[in-house]
């Protein structure tokens, strides 16, 4: 089968350079060039519509590229199409380079000045590791083909505010909607998924940060499947693991979780560490749980703050969810709107502590009475986001059905959130 490549080149002379070098190479397929990101992007989003069978293996990107950088559309590329192989050609071979690259999703770099035998050798091997991940791609029924799936982590503005609640109810909303689903506990030193789920469990999100490779296979064996169909990647019983856990790490499970399902909830807890701010950056919705108080609203200030100075996530990037409402209350939606600069979900959730009691001290919050005001606002929120749609949210389970035609609260390009 010949192998299909897409050059992505800015400058003429290398569009000529490459794609004659390109064209010599046995069993090869060059397709059109593209001329910049946005094109190449779109080129490949209107492939994957048909079928990932329809993507090229590799995609070369030249150094050149532009409006956005070489490095950024490789990231971009590896998230989005994680099936697809990307080759940098760059003038720059240094170990620094080639190590940003592999960070940001990249199979393979080539030096300016282009020599046959190295571009045919890396050519192969890219196509090679592509054609094997659309094997595994395909070998499971639950498997999510399609151009990446969304991922939205939850983060708490301090310790105590209901993350790790928002973070399950969204992920089970989602999965009860028919959507394949997997629920992540990012909280590398204090999670508490498996409590709250009844869970007990033998590998963690830890047996996944040494492995520089996830296929599927390995995926499926470091997940537990939940009696509720929900995917689990827990955090480690043994806190001190969680530095195991590098932000590279971090990148490269979220990559594999995207490329896998359709959902991925991402339970980031209140203290941000390398992983947590790698799931962040590259989640599709960040949210920002504060409950309606002095010192939530300035400790989500104070997030909303650092993720900016790092570089992590913008403020109209972020959305808070008010936890804990009453119209009593002084702080409002408004308000802290105002105060963080954010958005702020439409949906606020209300005080239950009698309701939620029980199902958390048994550990079975997946078992929450669907007449349970907590779990209809969470669920409401889910459809906010575009994770699920209400289909009559009956009193007795909440159910929701899909709704395919919804793209979900993807990152705007112009810095909406």
């Amino acid at each position: 089968m010949p192998t299909r490549i897409l050059p992505a080149v800015g400058d003429a002379d290398a569009v000529r350079s490459i794609t004659t070098l390109l064209s010599q190479l046995p069993d090869a397929e060059p397709v059109a060039p593209v001329t910049d990101s946005t094109q190449l992007v779109d080129t490949l989003a209107r492939l994957a519509a048909e079928s990932v069978d329809e993507l090229p293996e590799v995609v070369v990107v030249h150094e050149r590229i532009g409006p956005v950088p070489a490095l950024e559309l490789i990231r971009e590329v590896a998230l989005r199409f994680p099936a697809v192989g990307v080759i940098l050609v760059t003038s720059d071979a240094s170990p620094g380079l080639f190590q940003a690259a592999m960070d940001y999703g990249a199979r393979g770099l080539v030096a300016l000045p282009l020599g046959y035998e190295e571009l045919a050798s890396r050519v192969q091997a890219v196509a090679q590791w592509s054609v094997g991940v659309r094997r595994h791609l395909g070998s499971g029924g639950d498997v999510f083909t399609g151009a990446g799936g969304t991922v939205v982590t939850v983060s708490g503005a301090k310790g105590g505010v209901g993350t790790t609640l928002t973070a399950v109810q969204l992920a089970l909303a989602a999965q009860a909607s028919g959507r394949a689903t997997a629920l992540v506990d990012m909280d590398l030193q204090a999670g508490d998924i498996a409590s709250y789920l009844d869970v007990q469990f033998r590998r963690s999100v830890v047996d996944l940060a040494a492995i520089n490779d996830i296929s599927p296979r390995v995926l499926a064996d470091a997940v537990f499947r939940h009696d509720t169909g929900l995917a689990l990647l827990l955090a480690p019983g043994e806190g001190e693991r969680g530095e195991e856990v590098t932000d590279r790490a971090a990148r490269q499970i979220v990559s594999a979780l995207r490329s896998r399902y359709e959902v991925v909830v991402i339970d980031c807890g209140a203290q941000l560490g390398g992983a947590g701010a790698a799931a962040v950056e590259m989640a599709d919705t960040a949210l920002l749980v504060t409950t309606p108080d002095v010192i939530a609203v300035r400790g989500a200030k104070r997030a909303v703050r650092m993720w900016d100075r790092l570089q992590i996530r913008k403020a109209e990037e972020t959305t808070v969810v008010v936890n804990r409402h009453t119209r009593a209350t002084e702080i409002q939606p408004p308000l802290v709107r105002r105060i963080t600069g954010t958005a702020v979900a439409a949906t606020t959730v209300p005080a239950g502590f009698k309701e939620l009691q029980g199902a958390v001290d048994s550990g079975r919050i997946h078992e929450l009475d669907g007449r349970s005001t907590v779990k209809q606002a969470l669920w409401a929120l889910a459809g906010e986001l575009g994770l699920a749609k209400a289909a009559g949210n009956d009193r007795r389970g909440g159910r929701f059905r899909s709704d395919r035609g919804s793209a979900g609260l993807r990152r705007r390009k112009d810095g909406g959130g």
